[in-house]
């Protein structure tokens, strides 16, 4: 008797929980491929589906895998570095805060910041033309696009990396060096190895939402960067035209959902 009160109390116990994922994860995901189903007339059809295979959603869904790409590989280049060093330093605590703090500014401030500090008054213009360069177009690029979203990304990226490190048995380490593997070696086939569940879940910490910014390529990149986030935005906002926005959603999803599934279950654990 106990043991099935205890096991209909965790029962019970997992409600909010198959409630929470009923509304907030399976409900809108149904909508969505409920209004991909209607055209902008209201009528039932699968033209959406038809119209995403044309080369004009093809090249937004080809710009927003490159684009996600390159701000991941720069977020890791960057990322993994920085965690490393911070594993090796005084006051981690002080300075994890610091990197983690950025992230609990709003989107849009930061956005707005980045538009002030690379206007054609801001800080980056006056140094460049108290130096000799003159003033440069540096807001509506894709360069300072993929910048800033590497800024907001980042700390996503250090986090799972710094905790992988923190976990590695370091008796492995100094075993490689004892055996005269050099820092290289011993990074590149002991460190790096085991801390790879860290490298992979920052990268879809970096690219799932990558591939569906759209916020910053409209204020930072202007029409310079069309993604399918873009595309997402402009057919709810402007053209009203629900269902082919829709449609786009349930391919990012899709997309998503993809990704998520070739590499998850795959890391190992950093301790041996």
């Amino acid at each position: 008797m106990n043991g099935k009160g205890s096991g209909n109390a965790r029962s019970l116990a997992y409600i909010p929980y198959y409630l929470w994922v009923a509304l907030f994860v399976i409900a809108p995901v149904v909508l969505v491929v409920y209004y991909s189903l209607f055209d902008v007339e209201g009528n039932l059809t699968l033209s959406n589906y038809a119209d995403f295979f044309t080369p004009v959603y093809l090249s937004m869904t080809l710009s927003s895998f490159w684009y996600a790409f390159l701000i991941t590989l720069f977020s890791l280049l960057i990322a993994y570095p920085a965690a490393y060093l911070l594993t090796r330093t005084k006051h981690k605590q002080l300075w994890l805060l610091l990197i983690i703090l950025p992230t609990w500014i709003n989107l849009l401030l930061k956005t707005y910041a980045f538009i002030g500090i690379f206007g054609t008054y801001g800080p980056i213009n006056a140094l460049l033309g108290s130096i000799g360069f003159g003033e440069q177009q540096l807001l509506f690029t894709s360069g300072s696009f993929v910048f800033v979203s590497i800024y907001i990304f980042v700390p996503f990226m250090i986090m799972p990396i710094y905790n992988a490190l923190e976990e590695l048995n370091v008796s492995l380490t100094d075993a490689a060096r004892d055996l005269g593997a050099s820092s290289w070696i011993t990074f590149r086939r002991v460190i790096f190895p085991l801390t790879l569940s860290g490298v992979k879940s920052g990268c879809i910490s970096v690219f799932i939402p990558a591939l569906s910014l759209f916020m910053i390529t409209r204020l930072i990149a202007g029409n310079k960067v069309i993604t399918l986030g873009t595309a997402i935005e402009q057919h709810f906002l402007v053209t009203q035209d629900w269902g082919m926005g829709s449609t786009v959603a349930v391919f990012l999803i899709v997309a998503m959902a993809v990704i998520m599934f070739l590499t998850g279950g795959t890391g190992k654990g950093v301790r041996r």
